[in-house]
């Protein structure tokens, strides 16, 4: 019966430790600098937290702007606001009254 003695290489104890370190290298990268990593998720927050302020922003002037047409509407018709509203965009103003302009919109 003929045998064969194969010699143990080296580098055959290397394989899968350098497979082994070329994946957890990949994963460790791409878990931090992917689309969905740490840094990716810290610029997704800042961006959440911008939006809700300027969402916070945009729903208070929709409430004055509805407070308004509230003021406005048939049913509840203000004279003053009407006129206040009518003097502010035609700029016009009697010669005893002091004007105070406040932006609304």
């Amino acid at each position: 019966m003929w045998t064969k003695h194969h010699k143990e290489r080296k580098l055959g104890r290397l394989v899968l430790p350098a497979i082994t370190i070329a994946f957890v290298s990949y994963f460790s990268y791409h878990s931090i600098h992917g689309d969905l990593g740490l840094i990716a998720t810290e610029k997704f927050e800042r961006t959440r937290v911008e939006r809700a302020v300027a969402l916070e922003k945009l729903v208070a002037k929709r409430e004055a702007l509805e407070r308004q047409v509230r003021l406005l509407s048939d049913g509840s018709l203000e004279k003053d606001m009407l006129d206040e509203i009518a003097r502010y965009q035609l700029n016009v103003s009697r010669k005893d009254e002091i004007t105070v302009f406040r932006s609304y919109f």
